[in-house]
């Protein structure tokens, strides 16, 4: 079976020349999916925006409006990261709408990645470390509310915790935020997950791979979840900006391969997304973040 994956072009508007955040990274990795082979751009999902009601499940009403419409405060936008556009508007909102579009197919198929997603950071009515809206709560709390899961977990091995996942789903029971990350890395002030595993500056694939089978394979049978939010984000590879892990390529492509093989094993829907990753090789970093998209695959046809 091919892994229904989800892009749009909106994914990379324009972006101010080497500014921190690889904005560009989401077309890279579009086009690195088609020239190895993995899918064409014909067969790629393409999502609708989000509507404003149902990132109302997961944030504030007036600050989804004065996100939107631009009226953020300096201090705001400092906190974000990331220059305010109409288009980094509509790349926003539709990039949830690609993340809701993507449980759907896993659902319907039982598996499916993102071409984007894995925004974390996101709290209930303030943007923070380049996320907007918290596509992981909406897309939890989403389906919680529609009757289409009784129980959701999210499974977040970015390198950086996931506090706005972890603040927005505090107080909601059937959605099980569980964060493995660099406990000396940003946030400084961690929030409280259902399960926070922190891990060591310079962890390696060995030690890594283990922690990540050993919590699936306790996690899994513990909560039997409907389905699982997986962010596979690359910045824990050695060569990233922002990590202080010491992944390699193998190291990721094992992981992923790892939690798609729990989920689908225990015939649990799972949902992939790109999470986090920064490095000025911003095609290196697109291939880094194909790994999940290839090792996905590769499972499915494991499996068939």
């Amino acid at each position: 079976m091919p892994l229904p994956l989800v892009y749009h072009d909106d994914y990379s508007p324009p972006f101010p020349d080497n500014h921190r955040f690889p904005m560009e990274k989401f077309r890279l990795l579009r086009d690195h999916l088609v020239d190895s082979g993995l899918t064409t751009d014909a067969a790629l999902q393409r999502p609708q925006i989000c509507p404003a009601e149902v990132l109302a499940l997961a944030h504030c009403p007036a600050y989804i409006e004065r996100f939107l419409a631009g009226e953020l405060s300096h201090d705001e936008q400092r906190r974000l990261g990331l220059p305010w556009s109409e288009a980094l508007a509509r790349r926003t909102v539709r990039a949830v709408g690609g993340s809701l579009l993507a449980a759907e197919l896993a659902l319907q198929h039982g598996a499916a990645c993102h071409l984007a997603g894995g925004t974390h950071h996101a709290h209930f009515d303030h943007a923070s470390g380049f996320c907007i809206f918290n596509d992981l709560a909406v897309v939890a709390l989403h389906l919680l509310e529609s009757g289409r899961a009784g129980r959701v977990l999210i499974f977040d091995c970015d390198v950086h915790q996931g506090d706005g996942t972890a603040r927005i789903l505090e107080n909601v029971p059937d959605a099980v935020t569980v964060s493995l990350h660099c406990e000396k890395n940003f946030p400084a002030r961690k929030a409280r997950s259902d399960w926070d595993i922190g891990l060591p500056n310079g962890m390696g694939d060995t030690d890594y791979l283990k922690t990540v089978n050993d919590s699936l394979a306790y996690l899994l049978p513990l909560y039997q979840p409907d389905i699982v939010l997986y962010d596979a984000g690359v910045d824990v590879h050695k060569d990233d900006a922002l990590g202080y892990l010491q992944l390699t390529d193998a190291g990721i492509a094992a992981r992923d391969s790892a939690v798609f093989e729990h989920c689908l094993g225990r015939d649990i829907p799972v949902v992939g997304l790109i999470g986090g990753g920064y490095d000025k090789d911003r095609a290196a970093l697109a291939r880094r973040h194909g790994i999940l998209h290839h090792s996905a695959q590769r499972v499915l046809d494991g499996l068939s």
